[in-house]
């Protein structure tokens, strides 16, 4: 195993430890559209729905393969976590570089209930690139 292969996996390894310990197991997905009404505009989503505290930490972006499988490491050789879909709207924590899919080497790490790494070649951002990891 190569220096930067193992750089990144301890650097993933080390970034996961650090989200989990801020972020809960399982992250809210949905637009708080129970709160208070009276909010300003600036506490509110482009869609005039109200946005959890914890969703301006994270980027969007949209699922643009029919099925995505997310993985525990931003290479197709490790463990399947889940699938996404055409469609989707996934929460974004950060962009690293990992295995090049068709001729793109960006990984998204993903927080949609599970921590799980997308090739960014097959998720569109919606708004701004994220952070780099």
């Amino acid at each position: 195993m190569s220096l930067r292969s193992r750089l990144s996996i301890a650097t993933v390894a080390a970034l996961l430890a650090a989200a989990a310990a801020v972020t809960p197991a399982v992250a809210d997905d949905e637009w708080d559209t129970t709160g208070d009404t009276t909010m300003s505009a600036g506490a509110m989503g482009g869609d005039g729905h109200h946005r959890h505290d914890d969703d301006r930490r994270f980027f969007r972006g949209i699922v643009t393969a029919d099925t995505l499988a997310l993985r525990s490491a931003p290479n197709r050789g490790s463990q399947i976590i889940r699938f996404a879909h055409r469609g989707d709207i996934v929460k974004i924590f950060c962009k690293a570089p990992g295995q090049t899919v068709q001729g793109n080497p960006l990984w998204y790490l993903l927080a949609d209930g599970t921590w799980a790494w997308g090739a960014a070649r097959f998720i569109d951002n919606i708004g701004p690139a994220p952070r780099w990891c």
